[in-house]
């Protein structure tokens, strides 16, 4: 058994960091090619919108799909989708068409779903005591493509110049032929299926009455830690990714040119990713509910420090390296705090609606970011951003004292 974790955890890390690679190469322009091809900068923030929106419509129908035939079946089709969609941007951009690039990047947004549930995927074998560990790593997996997808952008780009294709829409091309690359990696390689094997290895249990929404919400109704793990995964994502995607409009509005961005939002997503092998060496020597509580800690410190940042580009770049600190102790608690808490017929199912609430609210937070920004600042932003922690720690202290 512990050759077969090693050997699973290989595969899931190395589709991780090209899962990764694929995101990041297709997000560092979408904004760019959706001004382009719309004609409005208004109109360009739907571009990244629509990915998250795709990544929470397709959560639980994939995810029912790994309920009922195991988890390789579902990751696989996860990065097939994610590369038509990264084709249909293409066509988008050859053809200038805006509705049709919103469409692509909606199933592009699969891709970011299969890196999402390649975390789970880690803890499907793994002991109980040693699950947040096996979560984070693959988590961690993720800093490699995050931060070569940016800079491979620009090479990807000029790389289509004959071909009668934008620039702005080259790194899509590549984009669609990692997630190809990582689909025949996890069919090939990911054997057994990790959610089959611990199905096959574990007690007898009944069989779930369904793979649907309903099942999850069920699941997640009779256990009041998975409704704590809940909160926690959709508040720490929805409170990052509202803070993180006006913080580059904070940094111009006071002065920073496009290299200082780059660089801060660097540091920020090496707050996310990096160090997720301590928070998941945390979660198991600690508890669960004591990094949600660091979690609730670091976000409300990052909201402080950024909200308070003004024209300090230091004291914003810490506070967004705070927030992926945050973010990374609540994802990787609350993932294994969730896989804890149900039965093990219904995770599948579980683990869908965590993504979709967590992308959905996620999704509306970063909608609402820009309203609130253009209305009363970017300090307000953080001040409601801090106040979203307070069910989280509601509920956290709460279960502690039980």
């Amino acid at each position: 058994m512990p050759a077969l974790r090693r050997r699973i955890t290989a595969v899931l890390v190395i589709s991780q960091i090209l899962g990764g690679l694929g995101v990041a190469i297709g997000v560092a322009l979408a904004a760019v090619l959706a001004e382009q091809i719309s004609g409005t900068e208004a109109l360009a923030g739907l571009a990244p919108t629509s990915t998250v929106a795709g990544t929470a419509l397709l959560s639980m129908p994939l995810a029912s799909l790994m309920a009922s035939r195991g988890r390789r079946p579902g990751l696989v089709l996860a990065y097939v989708i994610g590369a038509f969609g990264g084709c249909v941007v293409v066509l988008a951009a050859v053809v200038e068409n805006f509705p049709l690039l919103l469409a692509g990047m909606t199933a592009f947004g699969a891709g970011s779903l299969a890196t999402l549930q390649a975390r789970f995927a880690a803890a499907d074998l793994a002991v109980p005591e040693r699950r947040g560990r096996a979560i984070s790593n693959v988590v961690w997996a993720t800093t490699v493509g995050a931060v070569l997808g940016p800079n491979i952008a620009a090479p990807a780009g000029r790389s289509v110049s004959g071909l009668g294709i934008p620039a702005e829409a080259g790194p899509f091309v590549w984009a669609a032929g990692v997630f190809l690359l990582a689909a025949l990696l996890v069919h090939l390689l990911l054997r057994p299926d990790p959610l089959l094997a611990a199905r096959a290895l574990g007690p007898t249990e009944p069989s779930p009455r369904g793979r649907s929404l309903r099942s999850g919400i069920e699941a997640v109704r009779q256990s009041p830690m998975a409704k704590l793990a809940l909160v926690t995964v959709s508040v720490s994502h929805t409170t990052m990714v509202a803070i993180m995607s006006m913080a580059p409009v904070a940094l111009s509005h006071h002065g920073a040119d496009i290299e200082l961005i780059g660089l801060v939002i660097s540091g920020h997503i090496a707050g996310m990713y990096a160090f997720s092998p301590v928070m998941g060496w945390l979660a198991d020597r600690f508890g669960r509910i004591s990094v949600i509580g660091l979690a609730v800690g670091l976000l409300a410190l990052a909201a402080l420090f950024a909200g308070g940042a003004g024209p300090s580009h230091t004291q914003l770049a810490l506070g967004l390296f705070l927030l992926g600190l945050g973010w990374s102790a609540g994802v990787v608690s609350g993932s294994a705090l969730l896989t804890d808490s149900v039965p093990a017929p219904s995770r599948a199912a579980v683990q869908g609606l965590s993504d979709l609430v967590m992308n959905t609210a996620a999704g509306i937070g970063g909608i609402c970011a820009g309203l609130i920004v253009a209305q009363a600042g970017y300090g307000w932003l953080n001040a409601v951003g801090a106040c979203l922690l307070l069910p989280m720690a509601a509920l956290a202290i709460r279960r502690a004292m039980r």
